[in-house]
């Protein structure tokens, strides 16, 4: 690299460097926040589990609770469920379209809600999963505004990640950080076999 693309690369960083750093200063509130990772992309719940191991590397308490999926040996629940400082719940019977059965589906979101209510009133609970809970909006095996009511009477402090495609507009609308994961590829649509340790 020669000496004047060193400078124009110094200079480039140098401007970048103080929007950051102005930013930063600006940004001086601190309170819990919502996230919502939805999208037909791969990708939701592990980025939210990935939150939930660096909030507890932080020594945070986690609650979590996954909804529609039933119970299996995921490597988030046998991870996460032997951990004394993390509620985990597996509260679903399966996907939707195996139960095939809504009253059945609407009755196991709302124990499941029940649940997730007790973690969200719980200010030693810094950070709150809920694994699926778009599904369960979209479907309105919940109402919305009870939902949308109860993250906003949590504790101050307290940070939700709410996961799973068609996040209703409302929620995305009082979310802080919401991410979109759109798939490129798929090894599934190529005929590879979900595996452990990736898929599960």
């Amino acid at each position: 690299m020669n000496r004047e693309k060193e400078q124009r690369h110094a200079a480039r960083m140098a401007r970048k460097k103080a929007v950051v750093e102005e930013k930063i200063q600006q940004a001086d509130e601190e309170r819990g926040v919502v996230i919502v990772n939805t999208g037909n992309g791969k990708g939701k719940s592990s980025a939210a589990f990935g939150v939930a191991a660096r909030a507890l590397g932080h020594g945070m308490r986690v609650g979590i609770v996954q909804f529609i999926k039933g119970r299996g040996t995921t490597g988030e629940e046998a991870l996460f469920s032997r951990l004394p400082e993390v509620a985990y719940h597996v509260t679903g019977d399966g996907f939707t379209w195996d139960t095939q059965n809504r009253p059945q589906d609407e009755a196991t979101a709302r124990k499941g809600w029940a649940i997730a209510l007790d973690m969200l009133r719980n200010p030693e609970i810094g950070l709150v999963v809920l694994d699926e809970l778009n599904i369960v909006l979209k479907y309105h095996y919940l109402p919305l505004d009870e939902v949308l009511g109860a993250l906003a009477q949590r504790p101050p402090l307290q940070h939700v990640i709410i996961t799973g495609r068609g996040a209703p507009e409302a929620l995305i609308t009082i979310a802080d950080t919401v991410t979109e994961m759109r798939e490129v590829k798929h090894a599934f649509k190529a005929g590879v076999k979900a595996q452990a340790g990736v898929e599960f």
